[in-house]
């Protein structure tokens, strides 16, 4: 049963049953009788508040501030526990404790937790946690104890319902029992906390679950340090049940007893002290009352004092105020203070246990555990040994992430054990039952208590389980094959400048030949100044023709045999001398990188061009979080690849990242797999002939994913982190990604091939050649025309000639 800490009706019945008890014996008088016999109504249980009662009498008795004129005399009676005393009594137990359960509650941040209780008191008690829940999408499960005392179907039914946070609200004596049994179907572990309402669970025995992890909570209304110095004596002689008390065996019923009789011997006192009072018999069976009793309720209400329940202090109303508890847990030294609850305070938790201290705490209790971690095969991260004798245990596997968990083992102190997962997925949500399969409901049935693997972190996943500090960055991106190399266009020559450049090149030529040929026609500097041996005058050496090759001389940077004598054609001549050591210059230069540099042509660039296109198929693992990420994603052009890899027939999903880059490497171009960057960094390390295409689609990380709440995540992020500035995590990947299993062999075939210049064929510079012979040819027949055409106009003339002479 819970004190009723926060209301003074308990105390105020107990006052008037003691008045009454003395209004029998005393006489008509004008002050306190020398002589004062104060009643205590016990049932035969109640040895605990018996003691208390009898102790704060005599503890009275000896201090002369309090009633130094009078002395109290305890006098017990004893009652039947089914009386109308004991059912008042239980009336009135009205917990005003449910705002400290409701602070706690919250402090931890528990969105989900289970009320056990043992009966309707319990749920009277813990309306306002109900309350304080309010209409959220996060269940609140009640359960109540049964009769039997077998608790086990009913904490199985919390156990299947991966429900880790549990308030159990009954009475002290049931709670060691509660937790055995608990204990005995496996929901004492690392991940279950337990807030039990009892305000005694320090005098509880919880040995046998300090070293479990589990998180005993509950509160203290006792202080520690005054009890430890009033109890020090106390004893029972007559029946030998607490012949040594201490602070384990002091319940908080004995506590407020014993502060309710000082409570009441203050206010008396003060009473005395302020007026006279008048003293005289009354029956029980009268109507009148005593005319000082109201009085002596009000001073009971202003009274201020420390007593073993810590500050007692009411309101005007009666109701206990400005009152604190104590936070304790089992601990493996065992009940601790861990903090302090204040009804003053707006948030009221005060947690005095630094989280520092803590973490010394949670790191201490693992030590030497063995934790279960689940994996599943998947290069490099983990993958078996290659041996030659049968391997059992870790010994059997290999990779990053089996690198990564010994460095945090070895730094934590724990040991582990490694499990694949037994249907080999990740773990995804089922959207119709509600069900998660892969390594998440591994750690959501509580079978593994750590999942390391490419276990990609993302929203769904982590209103499942907790994630520690990613230990790798990583993003979306296509693997696909390398382009087919082009062969050399026979007129390569012409590559470094376009079409377009040739075009205006050829009419410039044109067009400076012409204008040489007016100007030098126009100007009497380039006129002829002399005859020749007919005397007929010679003609300009600027024709059209000659300008021309002029041109192609300056051109083909060979020169001419004459050169421009005015001005106006030396203009023109210097600037388009100009002009072609631009052109040719820009030309060479870039004229190698077009010889040397093999094309690749590549179908796609982007995952833009997937989009657009429907001849090239692409997917993605089944189930994975690539998956999830077109699924999800708002951006027009991931929906359409979505509904793209939705509808394609056969399946473009795969089972594993292993059989998507088998579908690449026999799909010759057909097929391309969206997996992490990070695997494609590690698949195109070994197989040469993929490539990664485009950038990252999105940013994603990495990280070591526990069951909810695990108290271990914090410690395991720590040594992440610290991994992780000492660079062994980047260790850890040039290692499996660049050197293990065959890793660089693409990195080196690629340098060797840079390091040496690439020898010119036939094919890269075939085209000028065709262009020389094209030229001899074309000079060969224009040779024979010229021939001809002179050998007839030689006839002509000869002909004419001879008709001329005749």
């Amino acid at each position: 049963m819970q004190p009723s800490v926060g209301n003074n009706n308990a105390l105020l019945l107990l006052v008037l049953l003691l008045m009454l008890q003395n209004a029998f014996n005393w006489r008509t008088t004008l002050a306190l009788p020398d002589v004062i016999k104060i009643g205590g109504l016990f049932h035969p249980s109640d040895d605990h508040q018996e003691l208390a009662f009898r102790q704060a009498v005599e503890r009275i008795n000896a201090d002369r501030s309090i009633l130094p004129r009078s002395k109290l005399v305890a006098q017990i009676e004893r009652i039947s526990p089914f009386d109308s005393f004991h059912a008042g009594k239980r009336a009135l137990d009205i917990c005003a404790l449910t705002q400290a359960y409701v602070d706690i509650v919250r402090h931890w941040g528990w969105k989900t937790f289970t009320i056990i209780y043992e009966n309707n008191d319990g749920i009277v008690r813990l309306q306002e946690l109900l309350k304080a829940h309010g209409m959220t999408p996060f269940p609140i499960t009640v359960r109540q104890l049964s009769d039997s005392g077998d608790y086990r179907p009913l904490l199985k039914q919390i156990k299947n319902s991966a429900e880790a946070h549990i308030v159990l609200d009954c009475s002290t004596e049931r709670v060691h029992e509660v937790l055995k049994q608990a204990q005995q179907i496996g929901m004492m572990s690392d991940y279950h906390s337990y807030l039990v309402t009892s305000l005694d669970l320090h005098t509880v025995n919880l040995d046998e679950f300090r070293y479990g992890g589990t998180n005993i909570t509950g509160f203290r209304l006792i202080n520690e340090k005054v009890v430890s110095d009033v109890v020090r004596q106390w004893s029972i002689d007559d029946k030998g049940m607490l012949r040594s008390a201490n602070l384990t065996t002091v319940r908080s019923e004995t506590a407020l007893m014993y502060d309710a009789v000082h409570l009441f011997a203050k206010a008396l006192h003060d009473l005395d002290t302020s007026q006279q009072i008048d003293i005289h018999p009354i029956s029980c069976d009268g109507q009148s009352t005593w005319q000082h009793g109201f009085s002596l309720i009000n001073y009971m209400k202003i009274v201020e004092m420390k007593g073993l329940t810590n500050v007692i202090k009411f309101d005007h109303q009666g109701f206990r105020t400005d009152f604190m508890l104590d936070i304790v847990e089992l601990t493996p030294a065992g009940i601790r203070k861990i903090g302090t609850w204040n009804s003053t305070l707006p948030e009221g938790i005060n947690f005095t246990r630094t989280f520092s201290q803590k973490q010394q705490e949670i790191e201490a209790n693992l030590k030497n555990k063995t934790l279960v971690v689940t994996t599943i095969l998947s290069n490099p991260y983990c993958m078996r040994k290659e041996s030659a004798v049968p391997l059992t245990g870790n010994d059997q596997f290999e990779g990053y992430a089996v690198d990564l968990i010994h460095e945090i083992s070895r730094s934590l102190g724990f040991n582990y054990k490694i499990q694949l997962v037994p249907d080999g997925s990740y773990g995804s949500l089922n959207k119709m039952t509600g069900e998660w399969n892969g390594m998440i409901r591994e750690l959501l049935e509580q079978r593994a208590d750590l999942a390391i693997a490419d276990l990609t972190i993302t929203f769904e996943r982590e209103q499942a389980v907790d994630f520690t500090t990613p230990f790798m960055n990583l993003g979306v991106s296509i693997l696909y094959r390398k382009p087919i190399k082009q062969p050399p266009n026979l007129f390569s020559f012409l590559s470094p400048l376009s079409l377009d450049v040739w075009i205006y090149m050829a009419t410039a030529y044109l067009g400076v030949s012409v204008l040489l040929f007016i100007l030098a026609k126009f100007t009497p500097y380039e006129w002829p100044a002399y005859t020749d041996a007919h005397g007929e005058k010679v003609e300009s050496q600027f024709t059209l023709l000659n300008c021309m090759w002029f041109a192609i001389g300056s051109l083909m940077q060979q020169g001419c045999d004459f050169l421009p004598k005015a001005l106006s054609t030396r203009m023109v001549a210097g600037i388009w001398w100009f002009f072609t050591l631009i052109m040719i210059s820009s030309y060479t230069a870039n004229l190698a990188a077009f010889l040397t540099v093999e094309r690749m042509d590549s179908p796609i660039e982007s995952a833009e061009d997937l989009a657009k296109q429907t001849r090239i198929k692409y997917g993605a693992l089944k189930g994975g979080s690539t998956a999830a990420f077109f699924r999800d994603s708002k951006i027009s052009t991931y929906q359409r690849m979505w509904s793209f890899m939705e509808s394609a027939r056969p399946s473009v999903f795969t089972a594993s990242n292993g059989e998507g880059v088998e579908r690449v490497a026999k799909g010759k171009g057909s097929y391309a797999f969206l997996m992490e960057s990070t695997s494609i960094e590690y698949v195109t390390e070994r197989n040469c002939e993929l490539t990664q295409v485009g950038g990252m689609l999105d940013t994603k990380s990495y990280g070591i994913a526990t069951p909810p709440n695990s108290p271990y995540r914090t410690a395991i992020n720590s040594v992440i982190l610290k991994l992780q500035e000492e660079g062994k995590l980047h260790i850890l990947k040039t290692k499996w990604w660049k050197e293990k299993r065959g890793g660089g062999k693409c990195r080196v075939e690629t340098s060797k091939s840079s390091s040496a210049a690439n020898e010119l064929g036939l094919a890269n510079v075939g085209g000028v050649f065709v262009v020389l012979m094209g030229g001899m040819g074309v000079a060969c027949v224009i040779a024979v025309c010229e021939f001809v055409w002179k050998s007839r106009k030689v006839a002509v003339e000869e002909r004419l000639s001879a008709i001329l002479n005749e």
